[in-house]
C-alpha cells in the first residue's frame, strides 16, 4: 500500500513539473486579442485586431488543480498521522511541500483581485517555487540522498571552495581592469571592476562566454593567469567531496545487498518463579532443589509426562553439575600424568638448575 501511495505521489511530481514547463511554450500558449477602434485618413472608424499577451491553455489550470488537490490531501494526511508534529513541521522537504501547495492557492488569489495591475506579471515569478517539489523526490530515490548527505558532509569543503572563488574574482577583476587601461584600447570592455567581476567569475569557473575579453597584451596576460587559478582553485577540494560520495555510495550499495528476510528467533523457556512457602512443588519435581536428590528419581531420561523442553534443562543441569566436573583441590588420583604437565615439569626443573649456576658463578650464592 506504502508503494503504491509513493507511485502516485512521484506520479503527480512529474506531472506537476512537466506542466510548469510546458505551459511556456509558445505554440501551447493562447494569444489575448482584442477590438480596437481606429480612424482611417478617410476620417472614418475602423476596427482592428490586437494581441496584447498570450496566457497558457485553459487544460494546465484544469492540471494544476488536480495535483495541487492531491498535495494538499497528502500533506493533511502525513500531518494528521505523524507522531510528532514539531519534528514535521520543521522538516526541510515538508517545508518545500507546504510552500509550492501554498503557493498555487496565493496565484489564484493574484489571478482573482490583482489581475488588473499593470505589473501584475510580474507576480507569476514566485510560481517558480512550484519547480522546487523535485527535492521531494529524495524520499524514493536513493540517488538524492546520497548527493544531499554528500554536501552535507564536504559542506567545509564547499565553503572553502566559494571562499577561495570570491577571493579569486576579486583579484583579477581589479587587475584586468587596470592592465586595459595601461595601453591605448578604443574597445575596452572593462569598464568598471563590477563588470570586471562579471568576467573573473567565467573565466574562473572555465566557462566563457567571449562576451567580454581582453584586447592589450597585459590584460592577456591576466587573463591566462585567471584561467589558471580557476583550474587549481576548483580541483583541490574536488578529491574530498568526490571521496564522500563514494563512501555514502558504498555505504548504501551494501545496505541495498543486505538479506531482507528477518531471522527466526527461537524461543525462550519460560524461567521457574521462586516457590512460596507451604506450596507444594509442581507434579513430577518432587524432591527437586533438595541437596542429594535428583529430579524424578535420577536417570538420564528426563521426567515422563513432562515437555521436551523442561527434560533437555533438567538433563543438562545434571551433566554440568559441579560434583561431575573432576576430583576436587587435594584429591589423588590414579591416573597417569599427561604429555602436557611432563612438559611443564621439566621446564620447572631446568628454571631451577639454572638460576642456582647464575648465583654459582658471581660468587653470591655461597655468600
Amino acid at each position: 500500500m506504502l508503494q503504491i501511495i509513493g507511485i502516485i505521489s512521484v506520479f503527480f511530481i512529474c506531472i506537476s513539473i512537466l506542466s510548469f514547463c510546458l505551459k511556456t511554450h509558445p505554440d501551447m500558449r493562447v494569444p489575448v486579442i482584442r477590438n480596437i477602434t481606429v480612424n482611417t485618413s478617410m476620417h472614418t472608424a475602423a476596427w482592428t485586431l490586437d494581441k496584447t499577451h498570450t496566457n497558457a491553455h485553459d487544460a494546465f489550470f484544469y492540471i494544476e488543480c488536480v495535483c495541487n488537490a492531491w498535495f494538499t490531501i497528502e500533506i493533511l494526511v502525513r500531518f494528521v498521522s505523524s507522531p510528532n508534529k514539531c519534528d514535521f513541521i520543521k522538516a526541510s522537504v515538508n517545508i518545500i511541500d507546504y510552500v509550492a501547495t501554498l503557493s498555487f492557492y496565493i496565484d489564484l488569489i493574484l489571478q482573482k483581485f490583482a489581475s488588473h495591475l499593470e505589473n501584475a506579471d510580474i507576480l507569476e515569478f514566485f510560481s517558480i517555487i512550484r519547480i522546487m517539489r523535485l527535492f521531494k523526490l529524495t524520499r524514493h530515490s536513493s540517488g538524492l540522498k546520497i548527493l544531499i548527505q554528500t554536501f552535507r558532509a564536504s559542506a567545509k569543503e564547499l565553503t572553502l571552495l566559494v571562499f577561495f572563488l570570491v577571493l579569486g574574482i576579486v583579484i583579477f577583476a581589479s587587475l584586468v581592469y587596470y592592465a586595459e587601461r595601461i595601453q591605448a584600447n578604443p574597445h575596452n570592455d572593462f569598464n568598471s571592476i563590477p563588470l570586471g567581476l562579471w568576467w573573473a567569475l567565467v573565466t574562473m569557473t572555465t566557462v566563457g562566454y567571449g562576451d567580454m575579453a581582453p584586447k592589450t597584451y597585459v590584460g592577456m596576460f591576466v587573463g591566462a593567469l585567471c584561467a589558471l587559478a580557476g583550474v587549481l582553485t576548483i580541483a583541490l577540494p574536488v578529491p574530498v567531496i568526490v571521496s564522500n560520495f563514494a563512501m555514502y555510495y558504498s555505504h548504501t550499495q551494501a545496505r541495498a545487498k543486505l538479506p531482507k528476510k528477518r531471522r527466526r528467533v527461537l524461543p525462550v523457556e519460560p524461567t521457574r518463579g521462586p516457590r512460596l512457602p507451604g506450596q507444594a512443588p509442581p507434579p513430577g519435581t518432587q524432591g527437586a532443589g533438595q541437596p542429594g536428590s535428583t529430579p524424578c528419581g535420577g536417570g538420564g531420561g528426563g521426567c515422563p509426562g513432562m515437555p521436551a523442553a523442561v527434560n533437555r534443562r533438567m538433563n543438562a543441569i545434571k551433566t554440568n553439575h559441579p560434583k561431575d566436573m573432576g576430583p576436587k583441590m587435594g584429591e589423588l588420583t590414579n591416573e597417569t600424568p599427561t604429555s602436557n604437565e611432563i612438559i611443564h615439569f621439566t621446564a620447572l626443573i631446568m628454571n631451577i638448575f639454572h638460576l642456582c649456576a647464575c648465583k654459582t658463578l658471581d660468587g653470591s650464592f655461597f655468600g
